[in-house]
């Protein structure tokens, strides 16, 4: 089916107390894995992509390759920007199918962070793109943008409020204690200040920097809100492993053997994060619904 929009997936994923997974993709590879994992499992996903993977593939590339995966199943598929501090790139993005956007102004001072956010917000609405936004700082590395735990701060709850009133985003990235990459030891999500934020802001929360992230601490972040998962350097590491398995033989010089190995492990993690987020034949729910 063609490409849809997260937003009527989120907020039902929401209501049913359910989240959508989002899987930041590199490559072709990456691409199938997610696809074909979802469609085994029946389930709606949310394709993502970084600034850094659109410099190295290209929007034009990856807004094509994504749009005619999406054609080839019958579940409900999202194309979306991850973490974009920039309104022209975004743009660009809008223009190659992308259905939703990230604009990240979470380094800038507040009122910047708005008024950036707004820009994207009123484009964006006005050819029916959603838009999510971020208040607070997650620490770790995305891309090229790195936040150390001294800049790092929580999500105040009355200021993600504001922000959302002020800026008319479809869905929130809070910062609750995760991370983006791996973690050293065990994470400890803020739930409190999840129920707190829910509590305040009607638009769907996202969870940033789920990997490495205990399953059961995912599972109560989405009981109490968080109706999207991000999704992107445990899809990372185990391709890396199969490819580097597959190149310990010697004679192993054929990208399609040893690719494929990549994308395999990638569909594996894949599946297991769908059930995690319980949206195992949840693509059943939207058929004949408008997307």
């Amino acid at each position: 089916m063609p490409l849809v929009s997260s937003y009527h997936l989120i907020r039902e994923a929401r209501k049913q107390g359910k989240a959508i997974p989002a899987f930041n993709i590199h490559n072709l590879e990456m691409i199938q894995a997610v696809v074909q994992g979802a469609e085994e499992m029946n389930s709606p996903v949310i394709i993502q992509t970084t600034p850094g993977t659109l410099t190295h593939a290209g929007i034009e590339y990856v807004g094509v390759i994504v749009k005619q995966a999406a054609l080839d199943v019958r579940i409900p598929i999202a194309l979306h920007m991850d973490h974009c501090p920039s309104y022209e790139t975004i743009v660009k993005c809008i223009r190659n199918g992308y259905t939703s956007v990230m604009i990240d102004g979470a380094h800038l001072p507040y009122e910047e962070n708005v008024a950036l956010v707004k820009r994207v917000v009123e484009m964006a609405h006005a050819v029916g793109i959603q838009v999510e936004g971020e208040i607070g700082k997650i620490a770790g590395v995305e891309d090229d943008m790195f936040v150390n735990e001294l800049e790092a701060h929580l999500t105040d709850p009355e200021e993600a409020r504001q922000f959302a009133e002020e800026t008319g985003v479809d869905s929130l990235a809070v910062a609750i204690g995760t991370a983006h990459g791996m973690y050293e030891g065990e994470p400890h999500l803020d739930f409190a200040r999840i129920t707190k934020i829910d509590s305040l802001v009607e638009i769907p929360l996202v969870l940033h920097g789920a990997s490495g992230v205990p399953d059961e601490q995912v599972r109560k972040a989405i009981e109490l809100g968080m109706a999207k998962i991000n999704i992107a350097t445990e899809l990372k590491d185990p391709m890396a492993k199969a490819i580097w398995h597959s190149l310990s033989h010697p004679k192993e010089n054929d990208p399609r053997h040893y690719m494929g190995a990549g994308r395999e492990a990638v569909k594996q993690v894949v599946k297991e994060k769908i059930r995690l987020c319980d949206t195992v034949n949840f693509a059943d729910f939207f058929k004949g619904r408008q997307l």
